[in-house]
């Protein structure tokens, strides 16, 4: 297959692993050619770093006849408007969550690319990792017997630390536990369940403002406003049947992943789906226990189990290319926004929310691939 060309906007902390994977581990298929930010300088730095020819202004890039698929890694805020952007430019695009930040910028994007005949594909793509390609196999094998329940928590430390350069964006919308992390658990949860149905939940605020206590911050002493929930716990009711329990804080210390999917014949021990794969001391196996109170650590049967952001770019490539689905789709990400806001809708109205939006579970990646080769 030949080569898909990809520019990347956005060039922050989290495009580090993104172009070190489309340059060095999925350049089978992509091929980056220019990247751009509203710093020059760090632009100019990424593509020094991954020798990327082209570093340049974000209209430059957009107006390359080169690229097919842009990369938006900017701020969530900004999301939606740069994917329009893209789209209008005649570029597919593969975007960073959340989708955005309400259900109309993200239907006017969905409506664009599909009467452009374009794809639009958005992160997170780490449910095509080998931790939950391995569960989504044993369930579908029926290794559980019927999925009829689960839980999902995500317990990590508040903003007070400071340490990120744009710290402040995890006290707005977005940047909070369930816009934030929450689709990586909640991409999962359909990735292994399907669609959900409605939602009932409690989104809270521990504070009014946090100011910054870490000494060695830069802004160590300053007070700033939290304008969204820092404590969120939601109950899903999937069209399957299966009943979810999630829960996601920024208001505690260290990092406290769990996710659990309990069947009729066992009780499956799903790694943190922040992560393509187990981390030894860190982040566990596949673990399966059985009616007998067995517990057994199942080999993976996928691979990608190191840090492989950018496989979703990769997926969408070889969509484009094939004419088949790709998985990190954005109606997968329009759905997973929809459930959010219907949480926080949810617990304003203190009823529970109807999720209107549909979607198809992405279909598992075969099993035997070749190294980063996904067909």
């Amino acid at each position: 297959m030949k080569k898909v060309k990809v520019g990347v906007i956005g060039c922050g902390m989290i495009s580090a692993i993104y172009l070190k994977n489309c340059t060095q581990v999925f350049n089978n298929i992509l091929e980056v050619v220019a990247v751009a930010d509203l710093v020059p300088e760090l632009a100019a730095k990424r593509a020094e770093e991954f020798n990327v020819p082209v570093s340049c202004s974000v209209e430059e890039l957009l107006a390359n006849p080169e690229i097919e698929i842009v990369i938006n890694l900017t701020a969530p805020a900004v999301h939606a408007m740069l994917n329009m952007k893209a789209l209008h430019a005649g570029k597919h695009v593969y975007t960073e969550k959340p989708f955005a930040l309400n259900r109309d910028d993200a239907d006017e994007v969905l409506n664009l690319a599909e009467s452009k005949g374009l794809l639009v594909g958005c992160a997170p793509d780490t449910f095509l990792g080998a931790s939950v390609q391995t569960c989504i196999k044993l369930i579908e094998d029926g290794e559980i017997g019927q999925p009829y329940a689960a839980n999902a928590s995500i317990i990590m430390g508040s903003a007070a630390d400071g340490m990120h350069p744009n710290f402040q964006n995890f006290l707005k919308l977005g940047g909070d536990p369930i816009m934030d992390m929450g689709p990586y658990y909640l991409t999962a949860l359909v990735a292994m369940l399907g669609p959900v149905k409605r939602v009932t939940g409690s989104a809270q605020k521990l504070h009014e403002e946090v100011t910054i206590t870490n000494e060695k911050s830069p802004r160590f002493g300053e007070t700033f406003p939290v304008e969204a929930p820092t404590n969120v716990a939601a109950t899903l009711d999937f069209h399957s049947g299966a009943v979810a329990n999630v829960q996601a804080a920024k208001e505690s210390f260290g990092y406290r992943p769990r996710m659990e999917i309990f069947g009729t014949k066992g009780n499956l021990t799903v790694p943190d789906p922040n992560f393509f794969g187990p981390i030894p001391g860190f982040i566990g196996d596949v673990t399966i226990q059985y009616s007998n109170f067995e517990n057994k650590s199942i080999p993976l049967t996928h691979g990608f189990n190191e840090d492989s952001r950018g496989i979703g770019v990769a997926d969408m490539a070889y969509a484009i290319q094939s004419g088949r689905k790709h998985r990190a789709s954005g109606e997968l990400a329009r759905h997973i926004l929809d459930i959010s806001l219907s949480i926080f809708e949810a617990s304003e109205s203190e009823k529970h929310i109807s999720v209107q939006s549909m979607v198809d579970r992405p279909a598992a990646l075969p099993t035997g691939l070749k190294d980063n080769v996904l067909d």
